[in-house]
């Protein structure tokens, strides 16, 4: 076999060099032998479909019919998208509650009056209620207070060790973020555990931000700039401000990237990523190692890292297909998409389906009308329409291809890309402001899990692995 070829290493798409000089300097030896053993990880580690059905296991955690397994209980929040009849699933249009609200009224109050809804929404997912406007203010005065990163945190957390990909860096300053705690432990105080979560809501943004500078800088050769936060603006008005050369940012703007925040706060206890955070906090851990688990997992392309992904899927299909308005045309893009021939060579089509929602996301269709708004006003609405022609002619393409009539939606991933695109929001943010939004939502399930639980998560695995007799070394 063939040693890795260290000179055509890609990154998102890019090719990379520099990063790779330590793996370089490998010995031949070295990279030999770990090409040639990669052939016995194949060997020792296949498990087969049929492995799975054959001892009943659920796979994902989900069972047969695409529901998900029952893991615990949570009254944060809630995803619906089928319900069961006579043991059988049915599709319904998508429902998302946070703490009993759902969260159309939630937009549609902010929307109406005509002001920001983020701050609401976590203190919502916090403490289990709305607050009134005294209690807002306050609560917005201290989240404020808590911006504030540690003394010298973004020069030797931050600055010191850059990375080309934010979510990398926001997962290893939330670690760093314990060594700057003088109790960083969990201690069985409620007190301490909200203390330490409004601490993270209200860093991650200002966290993001500074990583962004560094990457451009670092690896973009950009002149380093970095924004204080200022006292008087919301999150999504920080965030705008913080990232920009400039500070610049319109009301419009803000309040589109509020509702964007606020449609991403929180989606229920069974995401990977709360899931992620929920797991380890059974452990007993702190909430930085819980936090950061959440974060690494949201960056998966799976997950929050979807998308980016659409994005990426969509400059394919504006290079390959000449005329966006061609129905066939762009079904011949999906089929050779899914057949592995087209786009990132993944057979995904990135945006479309989801674990629970069947007919429709919530989330995207809030996103879908006022992604239209904008895309009318930005001279956008051949782009708009393109998606929307991706979204309708997926599903039946795709029912096609896999032999089974499952109801497939667009899910929020494919107009929030297309949003903060519009809004001028470089791509490699796009993930990490997903996690600046959900984090409220993590906190939330972190200390729901610590207050109630009193059991390690631990589910078994069947090991089918088959007896095997030891031979000395000398006979080997």
């Amino acid at each position: 076999m063939l040693p890795f070829d260290w000179e055509n290493v890609y990154y998102e798409g890019n090719p990379v060099r520099a990063p790779m000089q330590n793996m370089r300097e490998l010995s031949q030896e070295a990279v030999q032998f770990v090409s040639t053993h990669a052939e016995l990880i194949r060997e020792h580690n296949k498990v087969s479909r049929e492995d799975y059905q054959k001892y009943d296991v659920h796979r994902g955690l989900r069972n047969k019919d695409g529901t998900g397994v029952l893991a615990g209980v949570t009254r944060i929040g809630n995803v619906r998208g089928y319900y069961m009849q006579d043991g059988e699933k049915m599709d319904m249009q998508g429902q998302l509650f946070y703490r009993g609200y759902e969260i159309s009224d939630l937009v549609n109050g902010f929307l109406s009056e005509d002001r920001s809804g983020y701050e609401e929404i976590a203190y919502l997912l916090l403490f289990g209620e709305l607050p009134d406007k005294a209690s807002l203010e306050v609560f917005k005065r201290v989240l404020s207070e808590y911006r504030k990163l540690p003394d010298e945190f973004t020069e030797k957390a931050i600055l010191s060790a850059p990375s080309p990909d934010v979510m990398n860096k926001l997962s290893r300053a939330v670690l760093n973020l314990y060594t700057y705690d003088p109790v960083p432990e969990p201690n069985g105080s409620l007190v301490h555990e909200l203390h330490q979560a409004m601490h993270l809501v209200a860093r991650f943004p200002v966290i993001v931000a500074n990583a962004y500078a560094a990457k451009r800088h670092y690896f973009d050769n950009e002149s380093l700039v970095i924004h204080m936060p200022k006292p008087e603006l919301s999150a999504a008005e920080n965030f705008l401000a913080s990232f920009r050369t400039d500070s610049s940012f319109t009301h419009d703007e803000a309040r589109l990237l509020d509702l964007c925040m606020v449609l991403h706060a929180e989606h229920g206890g069974g995401n990977n990523s709360a899931f992620a955070c929920r797991v380890l906090s059974s452990s007993g851990t702190d909430i930085y190692s819980a936090i950061a688990a959440a974060v690494g997992a949201l960056k998966g392309p799976r997950h929050g890292a979807a998308n980016k992904k659409v994005m990426e899927q969509f400059d394919y299909i504006e290079q390959e297909v000449k005329d966006w308005k061609d129905d066939e045309a762009i079904s011949s893009y999906i089929r050779r998409a899914l057949d592995k021939q087209a786009g990132d060579r993944s057979g995904l089509i990135y945006g479309m389906g989801h674990a629970v929602y069947t007919l429709s996301d919530p989330r995207a269709v809030k996103l879908k009308g006022l992604a239209r708004e904008l895309a009318e006003k930005k001279g956008m609405l051949e782009e708009f329409e393109l998606i929307e022609s991706v979204e309708r002619l997926t599903p039946p393409i795709f029912a096609q291809y896999h032999k089974r009539e499952n109801a497939m939606c667009a899910n929020v991933d494919m107009y929030s890309g297309f949003v903060y695109k519009m809004l001028n929001i470089p791509v490699e943010l796009y993930t990490p402001l997903f996690a600046i939004a959900r984090v409220a939502g993590w906190c939330a399930h972190r200390i729901e899990e610590v207050y109630n639980s009193n059991k390690i998560m631990r589910p078994a695995y069947k090991a089918i692995e088959h007896s095997r007799k030891y031979v000395a070394m000398c006979e080997r």
